[in-house]
C-alpha cells in the first residue's frame, strides 16, 4: 500500500465538514411540493455547524485500510443522519426542551413540533437508505453489517437506550457505574459505531477489531466528560446552546460524582490510553490520535 500523505487535524476537520455539508445538499435537494418544510427542517439542522465528530472518525479509521473516499463519506453521511435525528428530537419540549442548537434556533422552534418529529424521523431513514444503496459498497455483506452494527448503535442498546436512561436521572441518583454505562450508550455507541464502519469498509475482520473498540470506548467516555466540564465552564456563545442544565435538573454527572481536578485527569487517562489503543499502527493513525487530544481541547 502506498503511504498516506499526512493530514492535519485541522485540515481534515475542514475537508469532512465541507463534504458533508455537501452530502446533505444533494440528499436533502428541496422539492417543489408540500414536503418543502420537512426538507427545508432537515437542511437547517443538518448543515453547517457542528463538529462532524462522527464523521471524520469514520474517515481517519476507513484510511488506514485504504478504503475509497467516497465510501468511507457515505458512511459517515449516514452516522451524521442518526446524530442529527437524535439532536432534533433531543431538543424537543418533550425531552430537553431547547431553544437553541449549534448557534441556531431548535428545529421545533423555527417551524413546529410536528414538523421537527417528521424531520427527525425522515433523517433516521434516510441513514438506513444511504447505507443499503450499492454506492455506498459493492459488496452486500458489507452493507448489511453497516446497516447492522447503526442499527444497533441508535437502538435501545445503544443511543435510545442512553437517553432514556438519562430520563430516568432526573428521578434518581446514578452512581458512578451507572453514568458510566448511561454514557457508553447514549454517547459513545454512535461514536464506536464511526469508528466500526470504517473497520468494516475496509474489511477487518470482527475479531480482529478489538484495538479500534479500545479506542472508540475511551474517546467516546473521555468527550462526555469533556462536556460535563464544558456543561460547567464553556461559554454558551461558543458551545451553541444553553449551559448548565444538567444541574439545574439534578442529574448526575462525571463531574459531579468526580469533581472537576478528578475529572479532568479522568478524561485524559481515558485519552491516552485510547492513543495507547493504536500502538500497533504508525503515522498512518496519527489522524486517530490527533481527534483524540482534540476531544479535550474543543471548546464546543
Amino acid at each position: 500500500m502506498i503511504p498516506l500523505a499526512p493530514l492535519s487535524l485541522g485540515d481534515a476537520l475542514a475537508e469532512v465538514g465541507a463534504d458533508i455539508d455537501a452530502r446533505f445538499d444533494t440528499l436533502l435537494a428541496l422539492p417543489d411540493d408540500p414536503r418543502r418544510d420537512l426538507y427545508a427542517a432537515m437542511r437547517h439542522a443538518a448543515i453547517g455547524g457542528g463538529k462532524r465528530l462522527r464523521p471524520l472518525l469514520t474517515y481517519a479509521t476507513s484510511r488506514l485500510f485504504g478504503v475509497d473516499r467516497d465510501c468511507a463519506g457515505r458512511a459517515g453521511l449516514a452516522i451524521e443522519c442518526i446524530h442529527v435525528y437524535s439532536l432534533i428530537h433531543d431538543d424537543l419540549p418533550a425531552m430537553d426542551d431547547d431553544d437553541m442548537r449549534r448557534g441556531k434556533p431548535t428545529v421545533h422552534k423555527l417551524y413546529d413540533e410536528a414538523t421537527a418529529i417528521l424531520a427527525g424521523d425522515s433523517l433516521h431513514a434516510l441513514a438506513f437508505e444511504v447505507l443499503a444503496d450499492p454506492e455506498t459498497h459493492t459488496d452486500p455483506f458489507v452493507r448489511s453489517e453497516l446497516v447492522l452494527d447503526l442499527a444497533r448503535a441508535a437502538g435501545p442498546a445503544g443511543m435510545a437506550g442512553g437517553q432514556m436512561m438519562d430520563i430516568e436521572a432526573e428521578k434518581s441518583s446514578f452512581d458512578l457505574p451507572t453514568i458510566t454505562r448511561l454514557q457508553a450508550m447514549k454517547t459513545g455507541a454512535l461514536i464506536a459505531c464511526s469508528v466500526e464502519a470504517g473497520a468494516i469498509l475496509g474489511r477487518l475482520p470482527a475479531e480482529g477489531r478489538a484495538h479500534l473498540r479500545g479506542y472508540a470506548r475511551d474517546i467516546g467516555l473521555a468527550f462526555q466528560i469533556a462536556d460535563d466540564i464544558l456543561d460547567v465552564e464553556g461559554d454558551e456563545a461558543a458551545v451553541g446552546k444553553k449551559l448548565g442544565k444538567d444541574g439545574d435538573a439534578g442529574k448526575e454527572t462525571f463531574l459531579s460524582l468526580l469533581g472537576l481536578p478528578r475529572a479532568r485527569e479522568q478524561a485524559r487517562m481515558l485519552v491516552d490510553q485510547a492513543i495507547a489503543h493504536l500502538g500497533s499502527y504508525g503515522a498512518e493513525a496519527d489522524l486517530l490520535r490527533d481527534i483524540a487530544r482534540f476531544i479535550l481541547e474543543r471548546d464546543r
